[in-house]
């Protein structure tokens, strides 16, 4: 029977292992935590401990919760150089591919769910409407347990959203937009509550940024998010600086986290060093933290039990696989996650923007003028190197940052296909092209700044009061 089961488990790929003996370990808790007999718990430890040993003969690595095997940090591009991997981790993306990440690759990177056709009809048919222009053109591209969340909305079973931004500077770009687009959609058809964290802590701690600074951030950030026009009787805002210190629910909860997870795993996962200072190391469990409905007892009544679904780029991740796997051990329900792409910067999809970088973006502040000089001028094309060419051979859509912007901010899906095929054909120009992309951004970032300056302190002030909303729980 045990080389059977060995001969099985050579059959599997590190990930597949490294899943079995997670699986396992929660096997393991629930027995001990539900008093099972004793022989029962010794066989369930037994195959764990079989599990782990597999596992560090097959990679050569131990066991690490939360830690997916170091073999699959780096996403090969189809070479062997090392400066051509991709490599994704919450504060760097970096890529020598002009189409930019693999994202394939890091779904079996991270361990993650493609976003396919059945789950978006799935998606369809439980909210009765066209799905969002992010999931018909895969920008929201890879979940975790959102089947789950639509079995438990199809019987009538609530949940909440949960996204956030770090205020690393007062000016959002239009990238930072994005998970706010898709979150006012979601909240909307599915008429849930919204938690918004904004992490002021967090750029206080790895910014040279002064508390005061990095709060003052976080309100200016929280008047662009509002403008996105959140239902302030359904969404709740909040600074870590502010909320932690008056929330009892929050705090308990991150320090149940911080309990279950040792320095090691957070070393595995986001690469800190023993040189980082402490308040780094403790941090992932306060990003943890608003995963779990008890950090907000005003809203959720101190239910412990809503499922809670998270949208976020794809280099969040880590943080979240570490929520998932804490989540069993202090009894509460992992999180369902939603991700997106990288927005790229101007200059091209090698690396995602920098707002301290202002030609790498458009942000909400830039002037018509700005919108325009800065696509003329920094825009990354995929046209050829004369009119001549560009007419013969045709543009590349899949490395031109204009036709890439267009997908996320044209609605209209013909449209958007009419111009592909005219710029694939060389029919259209670059310069074109970065006229539609120009016509589509203006307007939309000038009604942004009018929504903007509706939002009074008064407003601000009335969204981040924590308190009950428009549910009953």
């Amino acid at each position: 029977m045990a080389d059977i089961q060995n001969c099985d488990l050579k059959s599997l790929s590190p990930l597949q292992l490294f899943e079995k003996v997670t699986e396992q370990g929660e096997k393991v808790r629930a027995l001990k935590a539900g008093k099972a007999a004793k022989d029962e718990i010794d066989a369930a430890v037994r195959m764990l401990l079989s599990l782990k040993l597999s596992y560090k003969t097959t990679t050569g690595q131990d066991y690490q919760a939360g830690l997916p095997p170091r073999d699959l940090v780096s996403i090969n591009n189809g070479t062997t150089k090392e400066e051509d991997e991709d490599f994704v981790d919450p504060w760097t993306v970096q890529t020598s591919n002009a189409k930019g990440v693999d994202y394939d690759k890091l779904i079996v990177r991270f361990g993650s769910s493609k976003i396919d056709t059945d789950l978006i009809n799935r998606i369809e048919r439980a909210i009765g409407q066209k799905p969002h222009r992010f999931l018909r053109r895969g920008i929201f591209f890879s979940h975790r347990d959102m089947d789950q969340v639509l079995h438990a909305y199809e019987n009538k079973k609530s949940f909440y959203l949960y996204t956030g931004r770090g205020p690393s500077s007062q000016a959002m770009h239009v990238g930072h937009l994005i998970p706010f687009i898709f979150t006012k959609w979601l909240q909307e058809v599915f008429d849930v509550p919204l938690v918004i964290q904004l992490t002021d802590d967090e750029k206080y701690l790895w910014k040279d940024l002064t508390t005061e600074k990095a709060h003052e951030y976080a309100i200016e950030n929280a008047k662009d998010i509002i403008a996105c026009g959140f239902d302030i009787n359904k969404t709740f805002i909040f600074s870590d600086l502010d909320y932690l210190g008056t929330s009892t629910g929050f705090y308990k909860n991150i320090v149940k986290v911080q309990k279950h997870v040792t320095f090691n795993q957070v070393k595995g996962i986001f690469g800190f060093t023993d040189s980082d200072c402490i308040g780094k190391i403790s941090f992932p469990a306060i990003q943890a933290a608003p995963s779990f409905s008890s950090s907000f007892p005003q809203i959720f009544n101190g239910k412990e039990n809503i499922q809670c679904l998270i949208p976020c780029a794809i280099d969040q991740d880590p943080y979240f696989r570490m929520t998932r796997d804490v989540a069993p051990r202090i009894g509460l329900p992992k999180p369902a996650l939603l991700h997106s792409v990288f927005f790229p910067a101007l200059q091209g999809a090698q690396t995602k923007m920098s707002a301290s970088d202002p030609n790498s973006s458009i942000f909400l502040t830039d002037s018509p003028k700005q919108i325009k000089t800065k696509i003329n001028k920094h825009a990354f094309s995929g046209g050829r190197d004369t009119i001549e060419e560009h007419r013969k051979y045709g543009g590349n859509c899949d490395v031109d940052v204009s036709f890439m912007y267009l997908t996320f901010f044209l609605e209209d899906d013909d449209r958007l296909e009419q111009l592909k095929q005219a710029y694939t054909s060389g029919e259209l120009l670059t310069g074109e092209l970065k006229k539609v992309l120009i016509e589509t951004l203006q307007p939309l970032i000038a009604t942004h700044q009018e929504r903007r300056k509706q939002v009074t302190d008064e407003m601000v002030k009335q969204f981040m009061t924590p308190r009950k909303l428009a549910f009953e729980f």
